[in-house]
């Protein structure tokens, strides 16, 4: 019932999930990172149970292709399953069950896992990559929205449009970004809005919290500044007045 990528950058190594789908609130169920270890969308009847045990697999120091296939091989229901992997290192790896909803199916390539399920065509998956492919060199975030936003237009679920979410995960165990649309006509772009508000608004503030071993300091002047304006009247706008 979904479409995602799960992608490593292979400048930064910041890992990443971008996901949408027909049904609320994709962000809360399908999207797992860890930090230093991998990405995984676990989707079609979903077990978030699978993404942390193929996250704890990876943390082990199995790669995600093997990983993969150990935790699938323990699961009675893996023909419903449809999931993405990819570790720290960029090896990827991906499965859709025999009986996922079609159309379905999945591409993969070095430092990506591209998968969707319940889909108008492969176009979808197919454009996903091209696009991700086309874009290298960009920050993370942009090839994932990007690829996202190939695939929407592609089609992606036949059934519609409800919710989708962007995931970055950095060097710190919480994420460096988390943006979440949970139900919207027009979820990824939407997100595209989002994104482009929470880049100016958020990511500065994001950027100021405490580090793993680093003694915290005084958040940066300039971001409290500017988040003590209301929405509307900091850079990119938003939100409301009271």
């Amino acid at each position: 019932m979904t479409f995602s990528i799960v992608a490593r950058c292979g400048i930064t190594g910041h890992l990443g999930v971008a996901v949408a789908t027909a049904v609320p609130a994709v962000g809360s169920m399908c999207p797992f990172t860890l930090a230093g270890t991998g990405a995984v969308s676990t989707q079609s009847w979903v077990n978030p149970y699978l993404a942390l045990r193929v996250l704890e697999a990876i943390a082990a120091g199995t790669a995600a292709a093997p990983a993969l296939a150990a935790v699938l091989a323990d699961d009675p229901e893996r023909d419903l399953r449809q999931i993405g992997v990819v570790d720290a290192a960029g090896g990827a790896a991906a499965w859709s069950g025999g009986a996922c909803t079609g159309w379905y199916g999945h591409e993969t390539g070095p430092g990506f896992a591209i998968q969707g399920n319940m889909l108008t065509g492969p176009d979808v998956v197919a454009s996903m990559r091209q696009s991700f492919e086309a874009s290298a060199g960009l920050p993370l975030d942009e090839r994932l929205m990007r690829a996202m936003e190939a695939g929407d237009q592609a089609g992606g679920d036949k059934r519609g449009r409800q919710s989708a979410s962007l995931r970055i995960q950095g060097a710190e165990a919480y994420p460096a970004l988390d943006l979440r649309v949970d139900e919207h006509p027009r979820p990824v772009q939407e997100l595209r809005r989002v994104l482009e508000i929470a880049r100016l608004q958020l990511v500065p503030f994001v950027e100021g919290m405490p580090r793993r071993g680093l003694t915290p300091g005084p958040a940066p002047l300039e971001v409290t500044e500017m988040l003590a304006l209301s929405p509307p009247d900091r850079p990119g706008g938003g939100g409301s007045r009271r």
